[in-house]
């Protein structure tokens, strides 16, 4: 895909593929591509150029620009950045705007809704709020109550632009832990946009490094988070090495005090 701000293009050529069964994290600078490349898997955004494929029913492929709106919406999920927090409507009213593209036009019964509903509340861990106001909540439990709302839909690809935006570390640590449960245990295909190099280490299958809206490597985390790459990326001196604990990859950006301490180090 390629896409255009204003004339210009912003995301170059970028190729992209989310499967069944695992988690492909965005990851780069500021002003790299990430978000409009998610928010144009998601049809938010127009594409200048490029084609997208949803898999189908069956285990088939379709041409995901041609879908109308409500069947697009049963294949692909989209949590948002900085939705906007509901008036006058509890969290149960919130989740269940989820059922959308499973109801039809002029109110078509949705028998399945309920138990989805409740599903969503459950995997989120904000079923005790179900009768709450949606306005009465802080923004991490709000930003749990709308991603209980992108479950509710149902579908086979979830995408996530900066889901860990307001939650604190508990909340953090139980999002990356679902959406790798969404991923094994649901075959879901999840793609999330993260700046956290460590949480995108630690829940990815894959990694897709943007750059100046290209895709500059893509492939399991050890492949694509190296020192070389990242510090030439970020513009900062960044150490790459592994978790004594976990195993996973652990990233250090080296500043100014970090490099001062070391020459502190060195010399005494």
């Amino acid at each position: 895909m390629t896409v255009a701000y204003d004339g210009a293009d912003v995301v170059h050529d970028a190729a992209l593929t989310l499967r069944p069964g695992e988690v492909t994290a965005l990851v780069g600078p500021n002003g790299s591509g990430k978000s409009t490349l998610l928010r144009t898997l998601a049809r938010l955004q127009r594409a200048r150029g490029g084609t997208l494929t949803v898999g189908a029913d069956g285990g088939g492929e379709t041409d995901g620009l041609a879908l109308t709106a409500r069947q697009f919406a049963r294949c692909v999920a989209l949590l948002t950045q900085g939705r906007p927090t509901p008036n006058g409507l509890t969290v149960r009213d919130v989740v269940e705007f989820g059922r959308y593209p499973h109801r039809g036009r002029w109110g078509r019964p949705d028998p399945e809704g309920p138990a989805a509903v409740a599903r969503a509340l459950a995997m989120t861990g904000v079923e005790d709020l179900a009768g709450r106001g949606a306005d009465q909540l802080s923004g991490g439990q709000l930003q749990r109550v709308w991603l209980a709302s992108c479950l509710a839909q149902e579908t086979g690809v979830l995408l996530l632009d900066e889901p860990t935006t307001y939650l604190d570390l508990r909340y953090q640590v139980e999002l990356l832990d679902l959406m790798r449960d969404l991923a094994d245990e649901h075959g879901i295909a999840v793609g999330v946009v993260l700046h956290d190099l460590d949480q995108a280490a630690a829940v990815a299958d894959r990694i897709a490094l943007l750059h100046a809206g290209r895709v500059v490597a893509d492939g399991p985390p050890e492949d694509v988070l190296t020192p070389d790459r990242l510090t030439g990326i970020y513009g900062i001196r960044i150490e790459v090495g592994t978790d004594p604990l976990t195993g996973r990859l652990r990233t250090r950006a080296i500043g100014r005090h970090h490099a001062r301490t070391e020459r502190l180090s060195t010399t005494s």
